[in-house]
């Protein structure tokens, strides 16, 4: 089994599915479930490729959800090894998307191809729900697919998401659910003009100065036993035309909410601009919702996630809401158990991304004895 989900890994990583390419990944995933009965079904959105794969027509539905795609490597003088170049060192294999997350969708195959032929008669269904766009602007992908399944009554009733949860060890920390997340991108508008006649423009950086400070201040909720309380960033800030005897005319502020099931998105929007209007702020303001909270608090799902971890590695799981976003956010919202359950998360995203060798092999054991768990 370890040769097959190294290689399968290995064949991923060599693929440069840079967002929103697919670069190929979906089309190897296609034929490993083929041999083991699934339909393949691909939904293509745009610039983004999906893939809905299914063995078997009746409930309950396992789903493994994941993607392809993979965050650009940055400059590539800064890695060791050529990141779209599967290397092994010292049971370490290293490659962009190692661990984010086509290490988990290697550990996904093998873990489906082992079940099916020791359980070909199991209940249910197994699903596979692939996207190409996890790491771009997630409009043509998973939330697309949702849609689709949703439209024809497709349910999905536990889903594993192959997302690098784990912190030390795999299967220390699984993510039984993910705070919402708010963007605000406000513009205050002054009047333009010199820093030597100041009473003849408007500083929309003084303008604005009490209202952010306010914003900053606030405080939002409690959270709950599953959600630290809402938290309120300010990412980006700009003002100005680069000189310095310039009063600007325009004040440019980008901002996001990571908010816990005790508020709405209504309800941060509506607080935000009684703020601004009670400062009488001159503003225009752009909002972008990236999702709403999800948990899965307890259940069939959990139980079986938490036994299998128990099972292969003798330890206690964590539980945990912590980090940022991901596809689950789409998924949950059907009615759907959604767990993330993957490799150490400690070099995503980073230069020479890379993953113990021996967490995908056990990673696999875990995917499997979970559907043993739900599907038999």
């Amino acid at each position: 089994m370890s040769s097959d989900v190294l290689t399968l890994a290995q064949q991923l990583i060599e693929r440069p599915s840079v967002t929103p390419e697919d670069a190929g990944c979906q089309q190897l995933m296609a034929e490993w479930l083929h041999k083991s009965g699934f339909h393949i079904e691909s939904m293509v959105f745009e610039d983004t490729t999906n893939m809905w794969a299914r063995r078997n027509n009746e409930g309950p539905v396992f789903c493994f959800a994941g993607h392809t795609d993979v965050v650009p490597p940055g400059d590539e003088r800064h890695w060791h090894t050529p990141p779209f170049t599967p290397t092994i060192k010292d049971g370490v294999l290293y490659g962009r998307g190692a661990a984010d997350m086509k290490g988990s969708l290697a550990a996904m195959l093998v873990a489906t191809r082992n079940f099916v032929s020791k359980h070909p008669e199991h209940r249910g269904s197994i699903a596979f729900l692939i996207t190409s766009d996890e790491e771009g602007p997630f409009i043509n992908g998973t939330t697309r697919v949702i849609d689709t399944l949703e439209a024809r009554k497709e349910k999905i009733t536990w889903c594993v998401v192959g997302e690098p949860s784990s912190t030390e060890f795999v299967g220390d920390v699984v993510k039984n659910g993910r705070r919402g997340s708010l963007t605000g991108d406000l513009v205050v508008r002054g009047v333009q003009g010199h820093v030597a006649y100041p009473h003849l423009a408007k500083n929309p950086v003084h303008l604005a100065a009490a209202a952010l400070d306010e914003l900053a201040r606030s405080h939002w909720d409690d959270g709950n036993a599953f959600f630290p309380p809402t938290s309120f960033q300010i990412s980006n800030i700009h003002a100005g035309t680069g000189a310095g005897n310039v009063i600007p005319g325009e004040l440019h502020v980008c901002f996001n909410f990571r908010f816990s099931t005790e508020v709405t998105d209504q309800q941060l929007i509506q607080r935000v601009e009684q703020i601004l209007n009670k400062h009488n702020l001159d503003y225009s303001i752009k909002w972008t919702f990236n999702g709403q909270p999800f948990l899965t608090d307890s259940g069939e799902l959990v139980a079986a996630t938490q036994q299998a971890i128990q099972y292969y590695t003798g330890r206690d799981t964590t539980l945990s809401t912590a980090g940022g976003t991901s596809d689950g956010r789409f998924i949950a919202p059907t009615g759907a158990q959604v767990v993330e359950l993957g490799p150490v998360n400690a070099s995503i995203h980073k230069v020479n991304e890379h993953v113990r060798i021996a967490d995908l092999e056990e990673l696999a054991l875990i995917y499997e004895r979970i559907m043993e768990n739900l599907l038999t």
